[in-house]
């Protein structure tokens, strides 16, 4: 056999890449999408994820049979493409609540028209609940009434499996890429591919990310709750009112043409540490299963790394090869390996990043590397006070809480609005303005789980519906709820912790955390100052009344087993800022046992306490 020239070799592969009009690998693709970045090792073929034929030169032939418009990582073909290799990641987020949005949709239909026993999400799916029942959720499109139109036209747009475009610092793509191709503020691309520079709707790089960062879940979790704000230590002020420190702007603006100035941020973040740094996948992703509330499907609780009162965290060792945290931690810094004792979340499932190591709890930045040691606080003081059993971490060291005070929602059918899930405009645009939002102090309640949580208004709404013929058919309408109408609280954690708790008078003394709001305090009587439009005597920035001693609440805590403190439970909490003079110490032995408030009718105590009465 003849020995060809390497020279010849070299003009003979040339002349086949002029002919097959591909200047980079085999693609016809990559002939016209010169420079276009892999999406990753793993992913070197263009029609495995985009479908189309690839062996072609005519652009419209190439392009027949692709997967979507520009994303076959859409909810519509995400079972052709993404799925095709990640079947377990697809069937765990086809449930999510990310993509179901079922409690949302549950929790707008309580506000607006009352308890509904079917659940709505965003498609129709057969799934299965937390209990592993089987579960068939209706469409949302199937709801026709006030709710439904609110999540399709209002709420719909940060939900992932939709495509959210033009809305600057919010867009996205929808499914797989809502997080794993990331947008930039514009919604544009911006790689090297010269085809598609600068178009939109598209994701700034071509490349995948595998570990979405901080900007991912900020493109959605800025409105609402604006816990992706709280945890960077961001606020974008009050009723688009622009917040200003020393009469200049803040750093940044965002979607809404809202500015943002700085508060103190997360303690997490001022670390370093990322969101996924502490939610599991499962968190985010899902674990299979269609929870109806957030919380149920949340795996992660302080406890787990730092311990409670009583118990430090909980670990769990490797012992295969192909168990979940060594296989996830294959694209961190640092993988995961057999023999390693990895610390467990709140519903006892392993952490890929967080693990004890020479009696210490550690996590590793799944995507930056460093590791972080996390104190634990079990037996300290300050965290086995007798009486505190009942309450969350988040209670006592949320820096900030975001409360929205009075929602007004107008919903006019004379103008027509887009509806994003049937993709197309139909009568009925809604528009929404504020009261009053503030940061603290915030008030407490008892939560889901009978522990004295942060509440803040959920939605505290006043509907008004415009008919097509221009007249009122609601007028700053209250919703019923458990039969009356009242406006509601729900159990909320901001992500803004700090190191340093709230202070003790302050909780003990100041009966806004207890629910009461902005008030004057007249001997026996705590009299709101900011009163509700709809009642001469409520506040609209709390949930309790107490007059001549009797305390009553006119608002609702919801979520199962939820509800405000009770009169005896305000009065011992308030009883207590007369101990604090003295014992202001968490090691105090006072505090070691249940106070016994008889104890001031003693000679010494009266003794005491008159005499800090007369100065």
């Amino acid at each position: 056999m003849p020995i060809i020239p390497n020279s010849a070799v070299i003009i003979f592969s040339m002349l086949l890449m002029l002919l097959t009009g591909c200047t980079r690998g085999t693609s016809t693709c990559e002939s016209c999408h010169r420079g276009i970045e892999a999406a990753s090792a793993s992913h070197p073929s263009c029609t495995s994820c985009h479908g189309g034929n690839d062996r072609v030169k005519e652009k419209d032939a190439s392009h027949r049979g692709m997967y979507g418009r520009n994303n076959p990582a859409d909810p519509e073909t995400w079972d052709k493409s993404c799925g095709t290799c990640h079947r377990y990641q697809l069937e765990r987020v086809q449930s999510n609540l990310m993509q179901t949005n079922t409690g949302m949709i549950k929790n707008i239909q309580l506000t607006w028209e009352g308890n509904d026993p079917r659940l709505f999400a965003t498609r129709q799916t057969g799934t299965f609940d937390g209990a592993g029942r089987p579960l068939q959720l209706a469409g949302v499109v199937e709801l026709n009434n006030l709710s439904g139109e609110l999540y399709r036209k209002f709420c719909s747009q940060c939900h992932v499996g939709s495509e959210t475009s033009n809305v600057l610092a919010a867009s996205h793509g929808s499914g797989c890429a809502a997080c794993h191709f990331p947008y930039n503020d514009q919604g544009t691309y911006g790689g090297n591919d010269r085809t598609i520079r600068g178009k939109l709707p598209a994701a700034a790089s071509h490349a995948l990310a595998a570990l979405p960062g901080n900007d991912v879940c900020f493109r959605c979790h800025n409105r609402s709750g604006r816990i992706a704000l709280s945890y960077q230590g961001l606020y974008d002020g009050n009723n688009s009112l622009v917040p200003t420190r020393g009469g200049k702007p803040g750093p940044a603006m965002i979607s809404g043409g809202r500015n943002v100035v700085r508060i103190a941020p997360d303690v997490h973040h001022a670390a370093g540490m990322e969101c996924i740094d502490c939610h599991t996948s499962r968190d985010t992703m899902g674990d299979g299963y269609a929870y109806e509330n957030m919380y149920q499907q949340t795996e992660i609780a302080c406890e787990d790394c730092h311990g409670s009162e009583k118990s430090p965290p909980r670990f769990s060792v490797i012992t295969r090869e192909n168990e979940e945290p060594v296989r996830e931690s294959k694209r961190y810094r640092m993988q995961m390996r057999p023999g390693m004792e990895m610390v467990l979340t709140a519903k006892g499932r392993p952490y890929s990043n967080v693990f004890v190591a020479d009696g210490n709890v550690l996590l590793l930045g799944k995507k930056s590397g460093r590791v972080f040691r996390s104190k634990v606080i079990t037996g300290t003081p300050e965290h086995t006070i007798v009486g505190h059993g009942r309450l969350e971490c988040h209670a006592c060291h949320s820096r900030t809480v975001v409360q929205c005070y009075g929602c007004h929602t107008r919903y006019d059918k004379t103008l027509d609005g887009m509806d994003f899930i049937k993709k197309r405009e139909t009568p009925g645009r809604f528009s929404e303005t504020e009261d009053y939002r503030m940061l603290y102090p915030f008030p407490l309640a008892l939560n889901q789980r009978g522990r004295i949580s942060p509440v803040t208004p959920g939605c505290q709404t006043f509907v008004t519906v415009v008919e097509p013929d221009g007249t009122l058919s609601r007028n700053e309408y209250v919703a019923r709820y458990k039969g009356k109408p009242q406006l509601r609280f729900a159990p909320f954690y901001s992500h803004n912790t700090g190191t340093r708790a709230v202070g003790c008078s302050e909780c003990h003394g100041n009966p806004a955390f207890l629910g009461f709001g902005q008030h004057v305090v007249e001997g026996g009587t705590i009299r709101g100052t900011l009163i509700c439009e709809k009642s001469a005597d409520k506040p609209l920035d709390g949930f309790l009344t107490m007059r001549e001693g009797k305390v009553k609440a006119f608002s609702a805590i919801t979520r199962e087993n939820s509800r405000p403190l009770d009169g005896r439970e305000v009065k011992r909490t308030l009883a207590l800022n007369e101990c604090l003079v003295c014992h202001d110490k968490a090691a105090d032995p006072i505090y070691r046992k249940r106070i016994d408030y008889r104890a001031l009718d003693d000679a010494l105590h009266r003794r005491l306490l008159d005499g800090n009465r007369s100065r």
